[in-house]
């Protein structure tokens, strides 16, 4: 079976979501450890609530893991509905590698720097990645449908 070019890139940011979330795991726990606080204990229950308990760049990851919980989910979603048009070729391969890309800098720069003007100027760039996938779906379904 031949599978839309376009899933490749939904299969890297999985990856590197995961590889985040190996990295929030692999420095929270050292930073919890060297606050006292227990695993066997009550945590918190809402994100967010180590904030100002650890330190901030360690917090900047978790902020980040959640942040590609989010927005990228309607990546998934819409790059599925144009692999099934088979419209995930093109054009629309290359905006998905350009969200990926531009989602992995924002990564780099929200877990080491954190300098919000930097995050703002790649998270823009991606949503009009993401906004412009969503029109060729549309267009597609509306012209095709």
């Amino acid at each position: 079976m031949i599978y839309s070019p376009i899933l490749a890139p939904v299969v890297v940011l999985v990856a590197w979501s995961l590889i985040v979330m190996f990295w929030m795991v692999f420095t929270r726990f050292p930073a919890m450890k060297r606050k006292g606080i227990s695993l066997k204990g009550r945590v918190g229950s809402r994100p967010g609530a180590l904030d100002g308990v650890v330190e901030d760049n360690v917090q900047w990851k978790a902020h980040n893991y959640n942040h590609l919980m989010e927005q990228p989910t309607l990546f998934y979603a819409i790059c599925l509905t144009l692999a099934v048009m088979g419209i995930g070729h093109g054009l629309n391969l290359y905006l998905a590698w350009g969200y990926v890309g531009l989602r992995v800098l924002h990564s780099l720069v929200h877990a080491t720097t954190n300098v919000v003007t930097h995050r703002f100027i790649l998270f823009v760039l991606a949503s009009i990645c993401l906004i412009a996938l969503t029109l060729h779906a549309a267009m597609a379904v509306i012209y095709r449908g």
